[in-house]
């Protein structure tokens, strides 16, 4: 009984804070993403998506210039960037004697991967026909919205709370949008399809935290629980 009480108190333990707000943001992330399932294909509504692209595309005849710009800054969400990234932060993050995190970046990003193509599968939604850029594979959700919320949250998360640098964490997920932003000017993907990245990006590097932060701590809780309780060891 009592080895069962001390579970409950480890576990009760790890109901912080922060793990509530994750928990309503995750929540919250995955009603937008389903509520957008719901528009695209229950609805078959094009009305976001149409405003979208008509704002983006008053905004390129404004300013003709901004397409080579936008063009760049998309590259940094694209495979061929994260790719190399994903291997070279985690090498760095060994480096400086951190491999617990880069195990992290590693599986959170091949985990963002993997569910992202198993969506696209999934939904088979087809990509705009009038892209300004040749782009290869299926539209729902935006990979470069979904795999770049994750790297660059992921990121920020490390630099927030490992590495005690919370002034990152702004400008990373304002980066990671502009990104989004930049497949909806090119044509490369629907509105909605970025927006349903983001909520998909959100509710995995989510889910990932707080499950490998229950399991770290409560090993660590219940390993000293067991030890502090004389019960435990006979």
């Amino acid at each position: 009984m009592n080895r069962f009480s001390s579970r409950l108190l480890a576990l009760a333990g790890l109901l912080t804070l922060e793990v509530v707000l994750g928990a309503v943001v995750f929540v919250a992330a995955f009603a937008v993403f389903f509520y957008l399932v719901r528009v695209v294909f229950v609805h078959h509504s094009v009305a976001l998506d149409n405003w979208a692209a008509g704002v983006m595309d008053s905004l390129r005849l404004a300013h003709p210039g901004l397409t080579g710009p936008v063009r760049f800054v998309t590259f940094f969400a694209a495979m061929p960037f994260l790719l190399p990234a994903s291997i070279a932060v985690p090498v760095l993050l060994r480096r400086l004697g951190r491999p617990r995190e880069a195990w992290e970046m590693v599986f959170v990003m091949a985990g963002s991967v993997l569910l992202n193509q198993l969506l696209k599968l999934y939904f088979n939604r087809p990509r705009p026909t009038n892209a300004l850029l040749h782009t290869f594979g299926l539209s729902f959700p935006s990979g470069h919205a979904m795999l770049g919320f994750t790297f660059y949250g992921g990121l920020a998360w490390l630099l927030a709370r490992r590495f005690g640098r919370p002034g990152w964490v702004v400008p990373l997920l304002l980066w990671a949008g502009l990104i989004g932003l930049t497949r909806v000017y090119l044509h490369a993907h629907y509105a909605t399809d970025v927006l349903a990245g983001f909520a998909g990006g959100a509710a995995w590097l989510l889910a990932f935290r707080a499950g490998l932060k229950l399991f770290w701590k409560e090993e660590v809780a219940v390993m000293g629980a067991e030890s502090a309780d004389p019960d435990a060891r006979t």
